[in-house]
């Protein structure tokens, strides 16, 4: 059967709670590599993307941060790194990710004061107004609403905090977007394969990065939800993008 009849393909019809669960049991699959496919896939740009949205997240000392869709939790560890007074709190709705990210210490200091939630981007188990910050790492691109997403980090934030997110975008026609595509297609599935054992998951990667919205379109989202200082940047040749917004 050919790449059209695959998973990947089957992915394309899958919308609602049918996408949630395929994205969960995607991410449970991969998450012991996860971390090293991020490195691999960037070539170790996003451990500086990460440092960006911290910095962007001007967290106060003491402040609170959620770390939404936080995986193994390398946003909220970068947090506690740049402002070590923080409450950071990394939440996902893929307890793999989280087991994995626990049993990764990287620092017993800052492992201490790492809290961990289950929580669904879409339907937060947060009161109003309980965060200085909210950030996510490939997260917005995953979520069946992305409206209703933003809705609720809003609500959450207090007046005043900052949302940032970092994400993956269409690839931009420029001269080098064959070479683009190539990478997205061919590589990154393969890397797929050879790491984790999973292409159908790196198959996915590029086929929702060219279906989500243009940083133009998400940004307007985030204005749409109330944000206001609403901006973004695109990184390594317009495929990855850092937005930002305050509440």
């Amino acid at each position: 059967m050919g790449r059209s009849a695959s998973k990947e393909a089957i992915l394309s019809e899958l919308i609602g709670p049918e996408r949630a669960r395929y994205v969960q049991e995607m991410f449970t699959r991969i998450a012991p590599h996860y971390d090293l496919m991020n490195r691999l896939m960037t070539v170790g740009q996003d451990v500086a993307w990460r440092k960006e949205v911290i910095r962007r997240a001007r967290l106060p000392k003491g402040g609170r941060l959620l770390d939404l869709g936080a995986g193994t939790g390398d946003l909220s560890r970068e947090a506690l790194r740049q402002e070590p007074t923080c409450q950071a709190m990394a939440a996902d709705f893929t307890l793999d990710m989280m087991q994995t990210g626990r049993q990764r210490v990287i620092s017993t200091s800052v492992e201490i004061r790492l809290d961990w939630s289950a929580a669904d981007a879409i339907c937060l188990p947060y009161q109003d107004a309980s965060f200085h910050a909210v950030v996510s790492g490939f997260l917005m691109r995953n979520v069946i609403d992305v409206r209703r997403s933003l809705s609720e980090q809003y609500r959450v934030l207090r007046s005043g905090g900052h949302i940032v997110i970092l994400d993956t975008t269409p690839p931009p026609e420029t001269p080098l977007a064959p070479f683009i595509r190539f990478h997205l297609h061919k590589v990154i599935p393969n890397l797929g394969r050879w790491i984790a054992g999973s292409a159908d998951a790196y198959h996915y990667l590029p086929d929702t990065t060219e279906a989500f919205l243009q940083p133009e379109q998400l940004a307007a989202r985030l204005v749409e939800a109330g944000f206001k200082s609403v901006g973004f940047h695109r990184r390594m040749l317009g495929t990855i993008a850092i937005h930002w917004g305050v509440k």
